[in-house]
């Protein structure tokens, strides 16, 4: 009877183990102090490639895109760590344009940046851009979009990435759209933004923890 005994040990600490290692992940402690450097700054931050928001198949490019606004150290999960006070798509002689004509995007700010996921080994978090509203004129067509965007915040480069997903924004109205931008429909908002402190080449940093 020992030996079937000892098996039985055996398999429990194996499947015991294998447990531990497939719920640890999951179990990971999240972020609730997250520490902006320095902090209170303001911010700028330049586009770096093409900014594009994708409706109904329908891509809208801008070549030139710029922000700014303010990040501060914050608590919480999700915690605001930044507010877009100031966001511009196109520049003069260079607009943003689309199938349907020269497109022109008035965002309603403030937009919020909000994170709660870091990782210390890359030094990257994970987030989004909350309080989206912006109105879009593409030719003839007229339409708002809300929600949100998701993204990730790298320390070592100052990158910015947005890539929202299908859902997380929403065409709220439109008018003189026709088919081509219906209510309802789901657009995605893609692009790269680098961010430095207001004035200077320095690049802020924020990392997560939970004393």
């Amino acid at each position: 009877m020992k030996k079937p005994i000892r098996n039985l040990a055996v398999v429990a600490g194996a499947a015991s183990a294998a447990f531990a290692l497939a719920v640890s992940p999951a179990s990971a402690v999240a972020s609730t102090v997250w520490t902006v450097t320095p902090s209170p700054a303001n911010f700028t931050a330049l586009n770096s490639g093409n900014i594009v928001l994708s409706v109904n198949g329908i891509a809208m490019t801008c070549t030139k895109s710029n922000a700014g606004g303010t990040m501060q150290s914050a608590t919480g999960n999700p915690a605001t760590v930044g507010s877009i006070s100031t966001m511009v798509f196109g520049a003069p002689g260079v607009p943003c344009t689309s199938v349907l004509g020269t497109v022109v995007a008035t965002p309603t700010l403030p937009w919020a940046v909000k994170v709660f996921d870091y990782t210390a080994a890359t030094g990257v978090s994970k987030g989004y851009i909350d309080n989206v509203d912006a109105t879009v004129t593409a030719g003839a067509c007229n339409f708002r979009v809300t929600g949100k965007a998701s993204g990730t915040y790298t320390n070592s480069t100052g990158k910015l990435a947005v890539s929202s997903t299908a859902g997380e924004l929403t065409v709220v109205s439109a008018t003189n759209c026709g088919g081509a931008v219906p209510v309802g429909a789901k657009p995605t908002f893609k692009g790269d933004y680098l961010v430095k402190v207001g004035g200077t080449t320095t690049i802020p940093k924020i990392v997560g923890s939970n004393p």
